[in-house]
């Protein structure tokens, strides 16, 4: 049975609808240079028994991918329904593989080899994040060792995270969103048991959330050679991370005071601070690249293997769309983010008129509930949910620029995306409460 089109005043965040393949439209095939390993020093492991039994990215999209969420997903080429009314794709974009969402009903408004399984760098610290968050309260602080940092790829991006010093759960976690600290990512991983047992822990949370296209290979989503995913999964890995409301949190701040080297200062232990700025070119913007409206998140990468990677969340006219890009061909600064703009971009004119070619799936074994009235919304890492007051949200930035350029009109959440009910049943009749709770600020 087709998902109903999604209006305003509809029931929202259905995972669970139905989606059924509509009138097929003849695949586009898209020829693409095959990666090529980077040696690394990053821990290794073995494909788990779940993983399917070629995870090596081709060179060009195979024909039949899987058919996680619909059978058009399986195809190789562009899919969308263009009947009247619906506008036309963008014309010039580049990347291997894109897809477009409603976030919160699951309809996959149109996709590009959508399944096809690539390196995908550092987005897959959204798996990450999602696998490993719930575990420590934020509050929690560590003091980092030596054997905490080791193991991390060459030319890793880090924070820094500095040998010695002690740091609260919240701040590694600021360092894994904004700056796309590998060394965050591996304090937490040993905090998490080891990088073996959190690579293991992604692998099976990968299979729970049905991301079946994904192997873990590095927490970090540094380049190993087998370590894949792809567009669908990685929206996946974004819509459920949403879910938790420190997630939320953690990929909508644009910067941060971050804490530093501590050093005397006239006998007294002084702890210094830095500002942390998120990368994401789409929250934070860049010379080339604006602020998009209604942006909220999520996660950005870039290696030599995956070429530059995104996926992000924005919200328009009460619709909130998911979208994830992949290796744009198109060698240009930020191109990837201007892909995601124009994809956004269509589908915000779309949604609601094009026939959707697919579904993002559940997770298994997740109780589908309605929501009920005065029901509380959770997600939180620990259940601790006080924020630092040093955090600057894309909500509630500082009035002044910090002279990165083309910031523009800055929008997120305030409040949040996504949320559970008590007892992790999805919401089902109930609208997210980003509509009501972005708001513009004016350019500095």
């Amino acid at each position: 049975m087709p998902a109903p089109l999604q209006t305003t005043r509809r029931s929202l965040l259905v995972l669970s609808a139905a989606l059924s393949s509509l009138a097929l439209t003849t695949p586009v095939a898209l020829a693409a240079p095959s990666p090529t390993p980077t040696p690394t020093t990053s821990a290794t492991t073995t494909p788990s028994p779940s993983a399917s039994s070629s995870v090596t990215p081709t060179a060009t999209p195979p024909a039949n991918m899987s058919s996680v969420g619909g059978t058009r997903l399986a195809m190789a080429g562009t899919q969308v329904n263009l009947t009247a009314g619906v506008p036309v794709l963008p014309k010039d974009v580049t990347a291997r593989s894109w897809i477009v969402s409603d976030a919160e009903s699951g309809a996959v408004l149109a996709a590009h080899n959508a399944h096809w399984r690539l390196p995908p760098a550092s987005t897959l610290k959204m798996l990450f994040a999602d696998t490993v968050l719930p575990k420590f309260p934020k509050t929690t602080e560590h003091k980092v060792v030596a054997s905490d940092l080791a193991g991390m790829g060459a030319g890793s991006s880090v924070v820094p995270i500095k040998q010695g010093e002690s740091y609260a759960v919240h701040d590694l976690w600021l360092g894994v969103f904004l700056r796309s600290g590998n060394d965050a990512v591996h304090v937490l991983s040993h905090m998490n048991g080891g990088v073996d047992k959190t690579v293991a822990d992604m692998n099976a949370h990968a299979q729970d959330l049905q991301a079946l296209d994904t192997h873990v290979v590095t927490p970090d989503g540094y380049d190993e050679p087998g370590q894949v995913s792809s567009a669908y999964d990685l929206t996946l890995f974004a819509r459920s991370g949403l879910q938790k409301k420190d997630f939320r949190e953690y990929c909508s701040t644009v910067s941060v005071k971050f804490p530093g080297e501590t050093t005397k200062v006239k006998g007294k232990s002084v702890r210094g601070t830095f500002e942390i700025r998120n990368t994401n070119r789409l929250l934070s913007g860049d010379s080339d690249v604006s602020v998009y409206p209604g942006i909220a998140g999520v996660k950005n990468g870039n290696t030599t293997n995956a070429g530059a990677t995104f996926t992000g969340v924005a919200e328009r006219n009460g619709k909130v769309l998911l979208v994830t890009v992949m290796n744009p061909k198109k060698d240009e600064h930020n191109e990837v983010y201007k892909e995601a703009a124009k994809i956004l971009d269509w589908g915000f004119q779309a949604d609601g008129k094009v026939q959707p070619v697919g579904e993002l799936v559940a997770p298994k074994n997740v109780p589908q509930a309605s929501a009920q009235p005065g029901a509380t919304a959770t997600g939180e890492a620990g259940g601790d949910t006080a924020a630092k007051p040093s955090v600057s949200s894309a909500a509630s930035a500082s009035e002044e620029d910090d002279g990165s350029g083309g910031v523009g009109i800055a929008l997120a959440i305030v409040g949040g995306l996504l949320v559970l009910l008590a007892g992790g049943v999805f919401l089902v009749n109930r609208r997210w409460p980003l509509p009501d709770l972005v708001r513009r600020r004016p350019r500095p």
